[in-house]
């Protein structure tokens, strides 16, 4: 799982990269040009095995200057998850919690599995 979000989540960054980029001056259009084809050289690395170096590319490019120290930042996994925490602790809360508490007792206990 790791090892496939980071071959991945460099890329899902793109747009917040592009729109801050731009946001601090930079042209749209060539900023564009510039992920897509670092994104381009990337995707060979991934495909070939290799580590996807495209916030590296983008740090060292200098049209992406402005935004450089808070590359990785926009990549960062818990970004991309919306409210799937939140909703997965109201189902925890809300189903699985009462459907334990009626066998909360029987928790503990030692268990035995025969085949």
């Amino acid at each position: 799982m790791r090892a496939r979000l980071a071959a991945e989540l460099p890329f899902m960054a793109t747009e917040e990269v592009l729109l801050r980029a731009t946001k601090a001056g930079g042209d749209r259009q060539a900023l564009h040009e510039k992920i897509r084809r670092h994104s381009l050289e990337a995707r060979k690395e991934v495909v070939e095995g290799r580590r996807n170096d495209l916030l590296e590319r983008l740090e060292h490019d200098a049209a992406f200057a402005a935004v450089r120290a808070d590359l990785a930042s926009m990549a960062d996994p818990a970004r991309f998850v919306g409210l799937a925490p939140r909703q997965v602790e109201r189902f925890l809360a809300e189903q699985v919690e009462p459907a334990l508490a009626a066998y909360r007792d029987r928790l503990d206990a030692p268990a035995r599995i025969e085949v």
